[in-house]
């Protein structure tokens, strides 16, 4: 999971597309949104989808600096609001 937390901590993205995020974490219900973001059967365990949601973000992004007609940022401010959400659910390190 280190490695995980090293990408996610890693994300240099638009801030106002971070703010957005943030505020769309607040009202974010794994059982409603992140099935749904991953079209996903189950719900995966906590912070189980992170490496999707990173995966599906990178795809976002990528189409988001090329400039392509088919960029969403109402999409792309969802999956970060699940990465941000979903992080949570990391363990810490133990400090000491």
């Amino acid at each position: 999971m280190s490695d995980l937390m090293h990408i996610f901590k890693s994300l240099r993205r638009p801030k106002l597309l971070i703010k957005a995020a943030k505020i769309g974490s607040e009202n974010f219900r794994r059982d409603r949104d992140l099935k749904r973001l991953l079209k996903a059967q189950r719900l995966p365990n906590p912070g189980g989808g992170l490496s999707r949601l990173l995966a599906l973000e990178e795809e976002l992004e990528t189409t988001r600096k090329s400039g392509n007609a088919t960029y969403s940022i109402s999409r792309h401010v969802e999956i970060l609001a699940a990465l941000i959400a979903e992080a949570q659910f990391l363990p810490r390190p133990k400090l000491g």
